[in-house]
Protein backbone atom coordinates (compact mmCIF):
# COMPACT_ATOMS: atom_id res chain seq x y z
CA UNK A 1 0.00 0.00 0.00
CA UNK A 2 1.45 3.40 -1.04
CA UNK A 3 2.16 5.54 1.50
CA UNK A 4 0.66 9.03 2.76
CA UNK A 5 2.61 12.79 1.80
CA UNK A 6 3.15 12.99 5.63
CA UNK A 7 4.61 9.26 5.90
CA UNK A 8 6.65 9.68 2.82
CA UNK A 9 8.38 12.87 3.73
CA UNK A 10 9.40 11.42 7.14
CA UNK A 11 10.66 8.33 5.46
CA UNK A 12 13.32 11.14 3.22
CA UNK A 13 16.71 10.76 4.77
CA UNK A 14 18.05 14.25 4.30
CA UNK A 15 17.63 16.04 7.53
CA UNK A 16 18.18 19.69 8.39
CA UNK A 17 20.35 21.64 7.64
CA UNK A 18 20.62 19.78 4.23
CA UNK A 19 17.03 19.07 3.57
CA UNK A 20 14.82 21.38 1.02
CA UNK A 21 11.57 19.99 1.34
CA UNK A 22 8.98 21.57 3.74
CA UNK A 23 5.88 20.09 2.37
CA UNK A 24 4.89 17.41 -0.47
CA UNK A 25 1.54 19.13 -1.45
CA UNK A 26 0.76 16.37 -4.07
CA UNK A 27 1.49 12.88 -4.87
CA UNK A 28 0.18 10.32 -7.06
CA UNK A 29 1.17 7.29 -9.35
CA UNK A 30 2.35 10.08 -12.36
CA UNK A 31 3.90 12.83 -10.35
CA UNK A 32 4.91 15.08 -6.94
CA UNK A 33 4.93 18.91 -6.05
CA UNK A 34 6.48 19.88 -3.21
CA UNK A 35 7.69 23.45 -1.50
CA UNK A 36 10.51 24.51 -0.08
CA UNK A 37 11.98 28.37 1.45
CA UNK A 38 15.45 29.31 1.48
CA UNK A 39 16.18 30.44 4.74
CA UNK A 40 18.15 33.87 4.90
CA UNK A 41 20.63 32.09 7.00
CA UNK A 42 21.44 29.23 4.86
CA UNK A 43 25.53 28.44 5.25
CA UNK A 44 26.14 28.55 1.30
CA UNK A 45 24.72 32.13 1.11
CA UNK A 46 27.78 34.07 2.84
CA UNK A 47 30.46 33.00 0.02
CA UNK A 48 27.79 32.62 -2.87
CA UNK A 49 28.05 35.84 -3.73
CA UNK A 50 29.14 38.26 -0.58
CA UNK A 51 26.93 41.43 -1.17
CA UNK A 52 24.47 39.83 -3.72
CA UNK A 53 23.52 36.39 -2.65
CA UNK A 54 21.83 33.61 -4.64
CA UNK A 55 21.34 30.33 -4.59
CA UNK A 56 23.63 27.96 -5.98
CA UNK A 57 22.83 25.72 -9.27
CA UNK A 58 24.35 22.46 -7.27
CA UNK A 59 21.41 23.02 -4.79
CA UNK A 60 18.44 23.92 -7.14
CA UNK A 61 19.74 20.54 -8.92
CA UNK A 62 19.33 18.88 -5.04
CA UNK A 63 16.69 20.63 -4.15
CA UNK A 64 14.81 18.81 -7.81
CA UNK A 65 16.43 15.24 -6.60
CA UNK A 66 15.02 15.39 -3.22
CA UNK A 67 11.46 15.89 -4.42
CA UNK A 68 11.67 14.21 -7.81
CA UNK A 69 13.72 11.16 -7.33
CA UNK A 70 14.18 10.47 -3.51
CA UNK A 71 10.66 11.23 -1.81
CA UNK A 72 8.70 10.46 -4.83
CA UNK A 73 10.72 7.19 -5.55
CA UNK A 74 9.72 6.13 -1.65
CA UNK A 75 5.95 6.59 -3.11
CA UNK A 76 6.45 4.13 -5.91
CA UNK A 77 8.56 2.00 -4.24
CA UNK A 78 6.11 1.95 -1.53
CA UNK A 79 3.31 0.53 -3.64
CA UNK A 80 5.12 -2.87 -3.95
CA UNK A 81 7.73 -2.76 -0.66
CA UNK A 82 7.45 -3.00 2.64
CA UNK A 83 8.32 -0.15 5.22
CA UNK A 84 10.87 -2.19 6.39
CA UNK A 85 12.40 -3.12 3.14
CA UNK A 86 12.27 0.51 2.28
CA UNK A 87 14.49 1.60 5.41
CA UNK A 88 17.01 -0.32 3.99
CA UNK A 89 17.34 1.03 0.61
CA UNK A 90 18.96 3.79 -0.32
CA UNK A 91 18.07 6.44 -3.16
CA UNK A 92 21.27 7.05 -5.30
CA UNK A 93 20.84 10.18 -8.05
CA UNK A 94 22.16 9.26 -10.85
CA UNK A 95 22.21 11.71 -14.13
CA UNK A 96 20.53 14.64 -14.96
CA UNK A 97 20.45 17.20 -17.61
CA UNK A 98 19.08 20.38 -16.43
CA UNK A 99 18.80 23.79 -17.52
CA UNK A 100 19.23 26.79 -15.70
CA UNK A 101 16.73 29.87 -16.43
CA UNK A 102 16.61 31.82 -13.31
CA UNK A 103 17.79 32.82 -10.09
CA UNK A 104 16.59 31.89 -6.59
CA UNK A 105 17.66 34.29 -3.56
CA UNK A 106 17.23 33.97 0.08
CA UNK A 107 13.40 34.15 1.25
CA UNK A 108 12.25 32.74 -2.01
CA UNK A 109 9.53 30.15 -2.21
CA UNK A 110 9.59 27.46 -4.74
CA UNK A 111 7.56 24.65 -6.08
CA UNK A 112 9.36 22.10 -7.15
CA UNK A 113 7.78 19.49 -9.71
CA UNK A 114 8.38 16.15 -11.03
CA UNK A 115 7.07 13.50 -13.53
CA UNK A 116 7.35 9.60 -14.14
CA UNK A 117 9.37 9.13 -17.36
CA UNK A 118 9.74 5.83 -16.06
CA UNK A 119 9.76 3.53 -12.92
CA UNK A 120 11.13 -0.33 -13.04
CA UNK A 121 13.12 -1.87 -10.48
CA UNK A 122 13.42 1.02 -8.67
CA UNK A 123 14.91 3.14 -11.32
CA UNK A 124 13.01 6.36 -11.66
CA UNK A 125 13.75 8.62 -14.05
CA UNK A 126 11.25 12.49 -13.92
CA UNK A 127 10.69 15.25 -15.96
CA UNK A 128 11.37 17.81 -13.15
CA UNK A 129 11.00 21.72 -12.37
CA UNK A 130 11.23 24.20 -9.96
CA UNK A 131 9.62 27.75 -10.00
CA UNK A 132 9.04 30.37 -7.97
CA UNK A 133 6.31 31.35 -6.50
CA UNK A 134 5.00 33.90 -9.27
CA UNK A 135 5.35 30.88 -11.85
CA UNK A 136 8.66 31.64 -13.25
CA UNK A 137 10.71 28.67 -14.07
CA UNK A 138 14.22 28.55 -12.66
CA UNK A 139 15.31 25.03 -13.61
CA UNK A 140 14.12 22.18 -15.93
CA UNK A 141 15.09 18.95 -17.26
CA UNK A 142 15.51 15.54 -16.37
CA UNK A 143 16.85 13.77 -13.22
CA UNK A 144 17.51 10.33 -12.01
CA UNK A 145 17.93 8.00 -9.80
CA UNK A 146 17.96 4.43 -7.94
CA UNK A 147 17.26 2.34 -4.82
CA UNK A 148 20.05 0.60 -3.92
CA UNK A 149 20.50 -1.86 -0.62
CA UNK A 150 21.77 0.12 2.38
CA UNK A 151 24.65 -0.81 4.19
CA UNK A 152 23.92 1.05 7.03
Amino acid sequence: MAFTKEEILALVPQQPPFRFIDEIIDLDDEGIVATYTFKENESFYEGHFPGNPITPGVILLETMAQTGVVAYGLYLASKSMSLEEIQKTLTVFTDAEVEFTGMVRPGDKVIIKAQKLFFRRLKLKAQAEIRLENGEIVCSGTIAGIGVKSNG
